[in-house]
């Protein structure tokens, strides 16, 4: 499909997977489950810094497709956890407060990696339609 951009983060399971962790197609930007993982592969144990990074990945998976925050249109967060729900939710607002996409949280018994607590993944458009800039 000509017009496809595709964002990566350098993740490993990506080239293994095949998949990028954003794809940008016209003024839609879908950013893919996002864990909670810094370059080193490390990993915080607290809910609420693994929301915050995880949120640090997919903002800058948007700006590279020409997005920001505003632009967001929907989150799904996964959360281990639902006394982390609370927190969780509070870094979100932190990002996406003025925008207020639709959002859904969901508790599941278990993400890919044993220390995640948190995976995010969100939705924007950009241009006439979305608000941001158009490319």
């Amino acid at each position: 499909m000509s017009g496809r951009q595709r964002v990566s983060s350098g993740s490993p399971y990506e080239a293994t997977i095949g998949f990028s962790r954003a794809v940008r197609l016209g003024n839609r930007v879908v950013v893919s489950g996002t864990a909670p993982v810094f370059p080193d592969g490390s990993c915080p144990d607290d809910a609420a810094l693994q929301a915050r990074r995880c949120l640090a990945i997919i903002t800058s998976a948007l700006a590279e497709a020409g997005a920001t925050p505003a632009d967001v249109l929907r989150t799904r967060t996964f959360l281990t956890d639902r006394d982390d729900a609370e927190a969780v939710g509070r870094v979100h607002g932190e990002v996406f407060g003025a925008a207020r996409p639709a959002a859904t949280r969901v508790v599941v018994a278990a993400l890919l990696d044993p220390r995640w607590r948190v995976e995010i993944e969100a939705e924007a458009m950009v241009g006439p339609d979305g608000g941001g800039p158009s490319r």
